[in-house]
């Protein structure tokens, strides 16, 4: 994986341990498709969790794997803008439950009994996405605030 840096930079480790929201770009025949996502970050892969009866990103990962994913943390109080542009390629895999429960504890918290019913009991209907980067562009784009 190469790293790309702009001029202004950031802790890279630091800020794949937040839960963050991530924007899935895939192909599809209509045209490109964008989809927000959790992460886990681990050995060098981005892993999401994916429904395929519900999600329509697995289908198309699929059918062609190259794929970007971008994550931004932003706070508009304070100007800081941090953003990591990952472009490579992904694979459906089968569901680990290790994998998909460290990712869920990241959002949720460590007390699965208090998780929101859709995440827990998570199983066999469900995959892993495991996306491979290429390249990542890091970038501190913060700002001073106007306000």
């Amino acid at each position: 994986m190469k790293i790309i840096e702009g001029n202004k930079s950031f802790n890279f480790d630091e800020f794949l341990k937040k839960p963050l929201f991530a924007h899935l770009s895939t192909s599809s025949s209509e045209g490109p498709r964008e989809s927000p996502v959790w992460f886990y970050w681990e050995n060098n892969c981005l892993w999401i969790i994916g429904t395929p009866s519900s999600d329509s990103f697995p289908r198309r990962i699929e059918e062609s794997p190259k794929c970007a994913i971008g994550i931004v943390d932003l706070d508009h109080t304070t100007g800081k803008v941090l953003h990591a542009g990952f472009r490579g390629s992904a694979s459906v895999e089968p569901f680990d439950r290790g994998i998909a429960t460290r990712l869920l504890k990241r959002y949720l918290g460590p007390d699965e009994d208090n998780w929101d019913h859709r995440f827990k009991g998570l199983g066999d209907s469900n995959i892993l996405v495991r996306f491979v980067p290429e390249t990542v562009v890091v970038r501190d784009q913060s700002f001073i605030p106007s306000i």
